[in-house]
């Protein structure tokens, strides 16, 4: 079995946030699937099959800074190794549209995945990094930057990079 989490924030106010690209992937790659909410994890869950294999989908509805909390529960739940473990997220230091996949990196300041790094006491697990930033880079406050919606203009380049980020994750798991 294999555990891809999606990060983001939970609740209506964070919707479709850049914070929340990892959400929208997970979404995708569940399609029509209903998801589960489980009070132990801190998530909501919903298990696929992706390329013959059992894959469990998880959104952590703690805040960002706690993901890690859910992603430790389930591993330690299914006995996964953090090999086992692919984790979608949002990079503001990479352009918009943008994919880039690598096992074994650390936080990078991103608070969601230092989370897990610390719960799990590893960072060895793939990262599946969407990339939210404008071409002109990112102005101002980061933190007010990740929690803007996407504009108009953005929107048509993010739903290619989700399907990208899905089209990834398949690779991995193949691999």
């Amino acid at each position: 079995m294999k555990l891809i989490v999606g990060l983001g924030n939970p609740g209506k106010k964070y919707e479709r946030t850049r914070h929340n690209v990892g959400f929208l992937a997970v979404d995708w790659l569940a399609g029509e699937m209903r998801w589960q909410e489980s009070a132990r994890a801190r998530a909501l869950y919903t298990k696929i099959d992706l390329n013959g294999m059992a894959v469990e989908l998880l959104k952590p509805t703690t805040y960002m800074n706690e993901s890690g909390v859910a992603v430790a529960y389930v591993a330690k739940k299914h006995g996964l190794k953090s090999a086992d473990i692919i984790v979608v997220h949002d990079d503001k230091d990479i352009p918009l549209g943008e994919i880039r996949a690598q096992p074994g990196r650390g936080a990078a300041g991103h608070h969601g995945v230092l989370s897990i790094i610390e719960r799990l006491g590893t960072k060895d697990f793939w990262r599946v990094r969407v990339g939210i930033a404008p071409a002109a880079g990112v102005r101002g406050d980061t933190a007010e930057f990740v929690l803007a919606k996407f504009t108009k203009e953005e929107q048509g380049i993010l739903l290619q990079a989700i399907e990208r980020a899905g089209e990834e994750i398949k690779r991995i798991l193949s691999s």
